[in-house]
C-alpha cells in the first residue's frame, strides 16, 4: 500500500513538473527579453523568473516589471558585501533597474535568491509564506543557464504550488469546487503578507486562469500526500478534523509572522535595495506627476539626500489630497 502511493505520488509529481515546464516556457513580449538580456550583461545565474501584473496583464507605460533571479551562490549577483551578507540572512534583497529598451525606459523590481533558497522557501516547512505563494502562480522562466538549471529551478516551481495546495485543503472548506480552494488560500496569503490591495484581488488571481487552477490541484494533492474524493464538479479533501486544528495554528504562527518579517525586510532594503532613489523618484512622479531630478550625492546617498526632496515635494503639493 505505500508502495503504490510513493509510486503514485511520484507520478503526480511528474505530471505536475510536465504542467509547469510547458507554462513557464510560454514566450513573453520581446521587449521582456530584451530588457533581460540588459540588465544581465555578462552576467550568468541559474535562471530568471518572471511573473507579476506584467506577465499578467501586458507592459505599458507605467509598468513595472517582477522578476526573481535565481543564483547558485550570493557572490554570483554583484553587489556589496553587505548586500551578499542581508540576503543570506533575510531573503530576498531586492533592487531596482531603469533600462532604455529599442528607445523605450523599462523599468523593474529584481529580486535574488540563490537555488537552495528557492528551494527552502517554497517547501512546506518554511514559516514565509511569500516565495511559494507567488509561485503558486503562472511565472515564467525567460532566461536560464542550461538545462539542468532550468530542470532545478521547475522542480522547485512544482515545489511552490504542492505546498500551496496542501495549504488550500488544510485551510480550505469541506467540500468545493477546485477554485474555492485556491481562492481561499490565497486570501489568507494576501493577509499574511499585509498587502494592500483590496479583497478582490486575491479571486482575480484564480479567475484569469481557473483552468490551470483546476487542472493542478488533484495532482498537487497527490504528490503532497492529500487524500481526497470528488464528485460531480466539486471535491473534498479527506482530512481528519484534528489535522485541520493543528494546519489552522501552525498558520496562524506564520500569519503572526507576517508583519515582523516585512518590517526587517523593509529596514534591510534601507541599506541595501539597489537603485532605492530612482525607483522613489519614479514612484512620486507616477503618483504625484512630479518630477525629480537625482544629483549623484542622492543616488549614492538617498537617506541623507531625502530631507531637502520632501521638502521640495511638500511645496510642490505632493502631500494635499488629489495630488
Amino acid at each position: 500500500m505505500v508502495g503504490t502511493q510513493r509510486k503514485a505520488s511520484r507520478q503526480a509529481t511528474g505530471q505536475i513538473t510536465q504542467i509547469l515546464a510547458q507554462e513557464m516556457a510560454v514566450p513573453v513580449a520581446p521587449e521582456v527579453t530584451l530588457f533581460v538580456e540588459q540588465m544581465l550583461g555578462a552576467v550568468r545565474p541559474l535562471g530568471v523568473l518572471f511573473y507579476g501584473s506584467g506577465l499578467r496583464s501586458g507592459i505599458d507605460a507605467d509598468t513595472l516589471l517582477d522578476f526573481y533571479i535565481i543564483v547558485n551562490r550570493q557572490s554570483d549577483w554583484p553587489r556589496s558585501a553587505l548586500a551578499c551578507m542581508a540576503n543570506a540572512v533575510l531573503p530576498p534583497n531586492v533592487e531596482y533597474q531603469e533600462l532604455k529598451v529599442a528607445g523605450r525606459a523599462m523599468r523593474a523590481k529584481i529580486a535574488i535568491l540563490t537555488l537552495g533558497q528557492l528551494r527552502a522557501l517554497t517547501g512546506f516547512a518554511t514559516l514565509n509564506t511569500t516565495v511559494w505563494a507567488r509561485f503558486s502562480q503562472p511565472v515564467r522562466l525567460v532566461w536560464h543557464n542550461n538545462a539542468q538549471a532550468a530542470q532545478a529551478i521547475t522542480h522547485c516551481i512544482a515545489r511552490a504550488n504542492v505546498t500551496a495546495a496542501r495549504w488550500a485543503a488544510l485551510l480550505g472548506p469541506e467540500q468545493a469546487p477546485p477554485v474555492a480552494f485556491w481562492n481561499a488560500l490565497y486570501a489568507r496569503t494576501y493577509k499574511a503578507e499585509l498587502r494592500v490591495e483590496n479583497g478582490q484581488r486575491s479571486s482575480g488571481l484564480v479567475e484569469a486562469n481557473q483552468e490551470r487552477y483546476v487542472q493542478l490541484l488533484l495532482p498537487c494533492w497527490q504528490a503532497g500526500g492529500i487524500p481526497f474524493a470528488h464528485e460531480g464538479g466539486e471535491v473534498a479533501p479527506l482530512l481528519s478534523a484534528e489535522q485541520k486544528d493543528k494546519a489552522r495554528h501552525q498558520w496562524l504562527l506564520r500569519a503572526r509572522l507576517g508583519r515582523p518579517l516585512n518590517i526587517l525586510r523593509l529596514i534591510k532594503a534601507v541599506y541595501t535595495f539597489r537603485g532605492s532613489a530612482r525607483y522613489a523618484a519614479w514612484k512620486v512622479r507616477r503618483h504625484s506627476g512630479i518630477e525629480i531630478t537625482l544629483t549623484p550625492f542622492a543616488e549614492k546617498h538617498p537617506l541623507l539626500a531625502a530631507p531637502p526632496v520632501l521638502w521640495k515635494l511638500w511645496r510642490q503639493g505632493a502631500f494635499r489630497q488629489g495630488a
